[in-house]
């Protein structure tokens, strides 16, 4: 086993993931409606409101609204859709692999963030009552279906733990997973996005408006210091295989810096927020846990 399979800042731990649970349930528990009580409170129900249960054959007083055309054609006797209260809602994490990701100045990599953050959404789904489940962009590998319980959340971080151990050698993009989400869900489903500002450069804005017509999306942006706010200083780093110094004390340079960097993750931000979509920066000096106002606003403040 490698050194670097051992760093916790570099490779994400299964452990620790399945530790975070402590912390969402932590969080201050959700209001719920009772008899004789007004006001706000979440609702135990999740989901549309109502799902297709089955189709029986027509009696006296059911809604015409609901007649099954199709069957009622086939058979050639008065059919009728029967539905029933939806009570689990389908909540998706699609995990950007790109390469960007696998770096970090302070405290972890951006990998690390990433997987701690998939294990907090994933332990707030479960404690929700959301059915959770994951996908990356390859074709190789088919997407974990949105499954509820801790079965379902111990799937999700064994995942994330693999996937977010060293970058993949078949990944194909954000904006093939994002193709592979809106296959796999059906309306009102809740899909939150953990993504490198530049993967965003190939997702088209057609793809972009296809999700938010259709779902309730949260990206979480993950970032590092050095990208924000670097220092001014003389940086070696490595381009096409040849070291160079960066002088990010020259003006020059600095302004090429933040343009790579702060103006990429400010224009994507910008371009999220045109099509309705939340977006939430997450550095790798962060606490995972600050997404829970995010993902539990049903929950006391």
């Amino acid at each position: 086993m490698s050194v670097e399979a051992l760093d916790p800042a570099i490779c994400p731990q299964l452990s620790e993931l399945i530790a975070l649970r402590s912390r969402v349930q932590a969080w201050p528990p959700p209001l719920r409606a009772r008899a004789g009580l007004s006001g706000l409170a979440s609702s135990p129900f999740r989901g549309r409101g109502m799902e297709f249960a089955e189709t029986r054959m027509y009696t006296r007083g059911d809604d015409v609204r609901h007649v099954d055309w199709r069957v009622t054609a086939r058979t050639g006797k008065l059919h009728t859709k029967v539905f029933h209260a939806e009570r689990e809602r389908m909540a998706l994490l699609v995990a950007d692999t790109s390469a960007g990701l696998y770096f970090g100045t302070r405290c972890c990599y951006k990998s690390v963030q990433a997987a701690r953050a998939a294990a907090i959404v994933a332990w707030a789904a479960q404690r929700s009552g959301d059915r959770i489940g994951i996908l990356r962009g390859a074709d190789a590998e088919p997407p974990l279906v949105p499954t509820a319980g801790v079965r379902g959340v111990l799937r999700v971080l064994d995942a994330a733990a693999r996937w977010y151990a060293r970058p993949p050698a078949d990944d194909s993009g954000l904006a093939a997973a994002f193709t592979a989400a809106a296959r796999l869900l059906r309306p009102g489903a809740r899909v939150i996005a953990l993504v490198e500002a530049h993967a965003l450069h190939g997702v088209s804005d057609v793809q972009l408006a296809g999700l938010a017509a259709h779902h309730e999306v949260l990206v979480v942006l993950l970032t590092d210091p050095i990208e924000t706010a670097p220092p001014a200083i003389a940086l070696p780093v490595q381009v096409g295989g040849k070291s160079v110094r960066l002088d990010l004390s020259a003006r020059a340079d600095l302004a090429r810096w933040q343009h790579s960097f702060a103006g990429t993750l400010s224009a994507a931000r910008a371009r999220l927020t045109r099509y309705g979509i939340r977006s939430h920066t997450l550095s790798t000096t962060d606490a995972a846990e600050s997404l829970l106002p995010l993902l539990m606003s049903d929950l006391r403040q």
